[in-house]
């Protein structure tokens, strides 16, 4: 089944030009199912690019997905044209008496300021109190992961001596986890990070158990023990390429920037780089629509605001 956005989004024609099956509103209203709804607050920088890389992951089962994107209203991107965030972005205030099936909530390139720092910090924590109510199952990827388990959980994060940039492997730590069905013992994740969060500050937390780390890159994915937020610190949504952008693009710019590991064959940057993790981002992202949505939220989305947050199911 196919993710439902509007045509004249930029993701439309480059995912069918994929060959994956996406649908506009029109063909969708003729669907005698309910979709499940997905919110992105996307504020990484290259808007367009974050598009296509997520729905891309999210098209990859039977399920139909109807996808509403978020912008902040306390900051103005500079690397997107107004005119597409106008097109096809929604604000918080048009959207918060509205209920989701499932939300995600992107990385930003803000990791090495306090999170109180950030200029839209307090929009950040009023919609991560709003997802609790209206929102089923929330994904936090890179700092969104470090900003929900701060938010949330007290979990603070630290300045790490130099970036964590590669493909790192990574393994399980729980049996029959949802979001892990099927996935291989040992499995490749991008990161591209300045700072972490530790173990010790994680397994204080009562609700927390984790899921997946590396003994690499450290922590993977954190989840709520009542299967409605997960916490995932890597980039598991990126193209082949977009770990060598960053790198040439921070070489060019005269940083300190070192190869990426594991990425480029023989550490070549002119090697076109191992695409390792594509298989299991797919899978990830199908679990979490399928195992960790789909069977478990409400069929009438505004039950939500009546459950009890902790109720408790296998994470």
């Amino acid at each position: 089944m196919p993710i439902c956005i509007s045509k004249e989004l930029p993701a439309y024609q480059a995912l069918l030009n994929e060959k994956i099956f996406v649908m506009g509103a029109e063909q969708a209203a003729h669907q005698d199912i309910r979709p499940l709804r997905i919110l992105i607050l996307n504020i990484m920088p290259k808007k367009i690019e974050t598009e296509i890389q997520l729905l891309r992951l999210l098209s990859n089962t039977p399920l139909q997905v109807d996808i509403s994107l978020l912008r902040l209203e306390s900051h103005v991107s500079k690397n997107t044209a107004q005119s597409h965030m106008d097109a096809f972005y929604t604000t918080f205030s048009e959207i918060r008496e509205q209920y989701y099936d499932g939300m995600i909530i992107t990385g930003a390139p803000v990791e090495q300021l306090p999170f109180e720092e950030v200029d839209y910090w307090s929009e950040i924590c009023e919609i991560m109190d709003w997802s609790k109510r209206h929102v089923f199952s929330t994904l936090h990827i890179c700092w969104g992961a470090q900003a929900g388990l701060y938010h949330h959980f007290g979990v603070p994060k630290y300045p790490l001596d130099k970036k964590m940039f590669g493909i790192f492997p990574h393994r399980a730590e729980v049996e029959n986890s949802l979001l892990l069905q099927g996935f291989d013992e040992v499995f490749d994740v991008p990161h591209s990070r300045h700072t972490e969060v530790r173990r010790e500050d994680i397994e204080k937390v009562e609700e927390l158990d984790i899921l997946t780390s590396s003994a690499i890159s450290g922590v993977h994915i954190v989840a709520n023990r009542n299967g409605r937020q997960y916490f995932i610190t890597g980039h598991s949504e990126y193209d082949r390429n977009t770990l060598a952008e960053e790198y040439f693009r921070d070489k060019q710019k005269g940083l300190p920037i070192e190869i990426p590991y594991h990425y480029f064959p023989n550490d070549d940057p002119a090697c076109q780089p191992r695409f390792s993790w594509r298989c299991h981002a797919n899978l990830m992202f199908s679990n979490w629509l399928n195992y960790c949505v789909y069977q478990r939220t409400p069929f009438d989305l505004e039950e939500l605001s009546l459950r009890n947050w902790n109720w408790q199911m296998d994470a």
